[in-house]
């Protein structure tokens, strides 16, 4: 098998160096991690030659050391990814809805689509809030029993919703929606281009944005590719 021919995923979850380089290209990993490297770099009009050539140079050239999440405990990832990426989340996603606000009220008139990117930007941050709530209320403390009972060799906990597989789902289900709302923004503002002659006020948003989406990659690639198949894996084992 070819690097074209792998997965996205696959690509990130074997050399997280690479991940850089999906990041760079605007290439998403995480919901959209599911196909081919050729395919989704047929998908954003970019050379696979290119991006093949970029991930070589990624895995030879001296990087920051990345962490092993692979082989962290499932506990302690979710505590990583709760004080990181959801703290993220809830700073960031006010933030973004003011300077949209603030956009929209200089520059909505002459460019429309502001408006509909505002009304995203709001839909993901209501969306995250309750998706996030439900991973730290629910999911990832069940998560954690799991791990615990599994290593103690206890009895599997109850979760109240059969197996675990049934709340992974529907979390998998809503990253994938607001992945498809992070991917509607990306469009309509031209890969976060800011126009000619823009004020710094809409510069900083586009920008803030760019930097929401690649946490977003980060933070649904820790879950989706990495929490969510071991504690399934980890379920199966203890039954």
């Amino acid at each position: 098998m070819t690097v074209a021919t792998q997965t996205v995923r696959d690509i990130a979850l074997e050399n997280p160096a690479t991940i850089r380089v999906f990041e760079k290209f605007g290439i998403d990993y995480c919901c959209g991690g599911r196909k081919p490297l050729a395919e989704a770099c047929q998908a954003k009009n970019i050379a696979v030659d290119e991006v093949t050539a970029a991930l070589e140079r990624a895995l030879t050239e001296p990087v920051p050391q990345a962490n092993d999440w692979a082989g962290t405990p499932l506990g302690e990832l979710a505590t990583y990814i709760v004080n990181t990426h959801h703290a993220y989340v809830n700073r960031e996603t006010p933030r973004l809805a003011q300077l949209a606000a603030r956009v929209v009220a200089r520059h909505g008139d002459d460019k429309p689509e502001l408006r509909v990117i505002e009304a995203k930007v709001a839909q993901i941050g209501d969306d995250m809030m309750h998706h996030q709530a439900k991973e730290e209320m629910i999911l990832f403390p069940h998560i954690a029993r799991l791990e615990r009972a599994l290593a103690e060799g206890a009895p599997a906990p109850r979760g109240g919703f059969g197996t675990v597989k049934n709340p992974i789902e529907m979390m998998s289900r809503e990253h994938d929606s607001v992945g498809a709302l992070m991917a509607d923004i990306r469009e309509l503002s031209k890969d976060y281009t800011p126009p000619v002659g823009a004020c710094p006020t809409f510069h900083n948003f586009y920008n803030s944005l760019r930097e929401f989406e690649q946490d977003l990659h980060q933070h649904v690639h820790l879950e989706n590719n990495i929490l969510f198949p071991k504690a399934i894996a980890l379920e199966s084992a203890a039954q």
